[in-house]
């Protein structure tokens, strides 16, 4: 069986990493100390970004670790691994699901998923959703001309879940993903708006703030 890393080991070196990485900002005169010595110190922590983090089987004792220190935790998954969510325990304080389409067709044509059954699979953890005792956020990525239709399929998901939010947020044309999208994929904050105003109609989630630098909208 395949090793994996500690729990508690991976949040030292989180940390330790963290504090090499603002090292040079500590001689800068402009830095303001406390802000400074604040940052050494983190309060929270993002399981997210490179690969699917519901993978890691030790999940639940990496929260547990995150809280000794006094840091709260955020989970980013895919949804694909509904039975790890299952068996959370404890749930990370904020719990983000990303939703990449409105339908099965849609989804197999953005996602192009490895996971068999990958749509049945996110929309299992969209119906375990309202049984999780914690903060609930869908997260829509708006590719512009890839999955920006069918806002009545996005809101069957949504009334699914029942999440506490919904963020509508612009993809961004950058990193890896500049080899496989043109940059018109790319839409504009009105047109993640529009679309955030579709879905407020047909949900009755209302729009709660705009954030334009991240192409973001929340509703709630």
């Amino acid at each position: 069986m395949k090793e994996f890393d500690e729990p508690a080991e991976i949040i030292e070196e989180a940390i330790e990493k963290r504090k090499r990485l603002l090292a040079g900002w500590k001689g800068n005169p402009n830095v303001d100390r406390k802000k400074f010595e604040e940052a050494l110190k983190p309060t929270m922590m993002t399981m997210s970004l490179t690969g699917e983090p519901t993978l890691y089987p030790r999940n639940s004792e990496l929260i547990v670790e995150a809280q000794k220190r006094g840091i709260i935790t955020f989970l980013v998954t895919n949804g694909t691994m509904p039975e790890a969510l299952e068996n959370l325990n404890p749930l990370p304080f904020q719990l983000y699901v990303s939703v990449s389409a409105p339908d099965k067709n849609i989804y197999n044509k953005v996602m192009k998923p490895l996971v068999k059954n990958a749509w049945e699979r996110m929309n299992k953890t969209l119906e375990i959703l309202p049984s999780l005792d914690t903060k609930r956020v869908l997260r829509l990525t708006m590719i512009k001309e890839w999955n920006m239709m069918n806002p009545e399929g996005y809101a069957d998901l949504i009334k699914k879940a029942e999440p506490d939010f919904v963020e509508v947020k612009a993809y961004e044309w950058v990193g890896q993903s500049q080899k496989r999208l043109p940059k018109k994929a790319m839409p504009f904050m009105e047109d993640v708006e529009e679309f955030a105003n579709k879905l407020s109609q047909l949900t009755g989630y209302e729009i709660q703030g705009r954030y334009k630098p991240s192409g973001a909208i929340l509703l709630a």
